[in-house]
């Protein structure tokens, strides 16, 4: 059997002139059938007469460039215009005159230069055309032409709003793959952020603590290990995620969750931060996204406590509720900053961008008594 599928993509893989072509030789047959004679359309009213050698060049001026209707407009145009003229003035009224207005509106929706003067030209043209054919005694009346020229017209603007249309949609189309990229170079960035950073500002914090043990070879190697190990940890992660960013990914692949927060904690002890840890609940199954969000929010303000307040007192607070998860990060005071990078702010706007992505809500910002306070409040029934 026919695959019709195969047949469809072949041919809509075939160049334009080959798929427009069949229609023009479609009308072209159709106008010698001997039943369709004085089908075509007429202007003017004259008598028609018979056959002859001229009306088959007619014919051909008429359809055949319909083929490159779309290639060539102005050319097809030209020639349609011609092979009209000439049935016109001859009363041959064949069906294929009625590819004018095919051609002008194909005119309309494909010329790109010189629009405004191929109008121009046409309608001066239409002026002595309507002359000759009253000189050959035609008799139609003046209200006649002007109708026919408006039909033109029409038929030339539905070209002209074809254009317009298909123009709109190319830029929509352009507005839409714009916004993807960015969305995807914010959600790589943020993702880069989020897994580089931490990791990195642990290695720093541990590596200047470093230099003050070197009297002490004991720690002193327990520090460098926990650099080493917190290198590895970082190189591991960001090849789980440049897995997550290819297009072909494995869908089995994991996301960081909820349920490893206690293996972040555990990574910001080991950097030398005081972390104090509560758990309630346990995650629903349907948390989804949920998790995920909660995992970069420990994760994001155990980075800020490692900057700003490293070596202070930080507490993390999780708790698992039927429909939210709600998440409090706090440090006790501004603690020792010397040995930590600096921050821009990008991290607290990513996690804020998140948690709303979700229906969430978020805040940051200084307690009363002195310290940072990081609170979300992440709905759990939002879709993975």
């Amino acid at each position: 059997m026919i695959d019709l599928r195969r047949v469809t993509d072949l041919w809509r893989r075939c160049d334009v002139v080959v798929r427009d072509l069949p229609f023009g030789l479609l009308l072209a047959v159709a106008s010698l059938l001997p039943a369709l004679y004085g089908k075509g359309t007429q202007v003017g009213d004259l008598p028609t007469r018979p056959f002859d050698a001229l009306a088959f060049v007619v014919i051909a001026l008429e359809t055949l460039p319909l083929a490159v209707r779309r290639r060539w407009p102005a050319v097809c145009l030209a020639l349609v215009s011609l092979g009209f003229a000439l049935d016109q003035l001859h009363a041959y009224h064949v069906l294929a005159s009625n590819a004018m207005p095919i051609a002008l509106i194909s005119a309309g929706a494909h010329l790109e230069r010189h629009r405004r003067v191929t109008v121009i030209i046409l309608s001066m043209a239409y002026v002595p055309l309507a002359f000759a054919l009253d000189r050959l005694g035609a008799t139609e009346k003046v209200e006649g032409y002007v109708v026919f020229y408006l039909a033109l017209a029409l038929a030339w603007g539905i070209g002209a709003w074809l254009r317009s249309t298909r123009a709109a949609e190319a830029e929509h189309r352009r507005h839409v793959a714009e916004a993807t990229r960015a969305a995807e170079r914010t959600r790589i960035a943020r993702e880069l952020h989020d897994v580089v950073t931490h990791h990195v500002t642990a290695m720093v914090v541990q590596a200047e603590a470093a230099r003050y043990l070197m009297a002490a070879p004991d720690r002193l190697d327990a520090t460098l290990s926990a650099v080493t190990d917190t290198g590895r940890r970082a190189i591991t992660d960001l090849r789980h995620m440049l897995d997550l960013l290819k297009a072909d990914h494995d869908t089995d692949v994991s996301v960081p969750s909820a349920g490893e927060l206690h293996t972040l904690v555990e990574q910001t002890r080991q950097a030398g931060q005081p972390v104090e840890f509560a758990e309630e609940g346990s995650p629903a199954e349907s948390a989804g996204s949920a998790e995920f969000v909660t995992y970069r929010v420990v994760q994001e303000a155990l980075t800020n406590a490692l900057k700003h307040a490293h070596g202070t007192r930080t507490v993390v607070r999780v708790r698992y509720g039927e429909k939210e998860i709600s998440v409090e990060v706090s440090t006790d005071g501004a603690g020792s900053r010397a040995v930590s990078p600096g921050g821009s702010g990008r991290g607290l706007a990513g996690l804020r961008e998140r948690v709303d992505a979700l229906g969430g809500e978020f805040s940051a910002g200084r307690q009363a008594g002195g310290g940072f306070v990081v609170r979300a409040r992440i709905p759990a029934e939002s879709p993975s």
